[in-house]
């Protein structure tokens, strides 16, 4: 399945407009935190350059859990107004709800619940799925 995702992300990932956000580091192919913090730095150093009394304040977010925010159909709906194929969506749709999940430590096995959101932890379509 690992190498069907990279296909369907790479598709993905060559339809969306070449208007998303110049800014989004994270997730992105080329682009690294050291860009973030780069771009932070110089424009920090840009606006207090301009004049003696200019302060700058920032803030730092980390979201824990983030895959497991995605909605699909909100999701969903994002995809097609971009532009991306009905079927293809409807497949990342049925690929995200009602998913068996059960745990595992040593040999005990914990019973299956079904999630129907979230994107799973390890695929790698989640990065691309969550910065949409």
């Amino acid at each position: 399945m690992k190498c069907f995702d990279k296909l369907v992300r790479d598709f993905i990932t060559s339809s969306l407009p070449a208007s998303m956000d110049p800014l989004q580091f994270a997730y992105r192919h080329n682009r690294s935190t050291d860009d973030a913090i780069a771009h932070l730095l110089h424009t920090t150093l840009t606006h207090l350059d301009k004049g003696r009394g200019n302060y700058v304040k920032t803030l730092f977010v980390d979201y824990s859990s983030a895959f497991n925010t995605i909605i699909p159909s909100k999701l969903t709906t994002k995809l097609e107004d971009l532009g991306l194929h009905t079927s293809l969506c409807d497949w990342l749709s049925n690929f995200l709800t009602d998913r068996p999940q059960s745990v595992r430590v040593g040999n005990c096995v914990s019973s299956i619940l079904t999630l129907s959101v979230a994107a799973p932890q390890g695929c790698v379509l989640s990065p691309l799925l969550y910065s949409l």
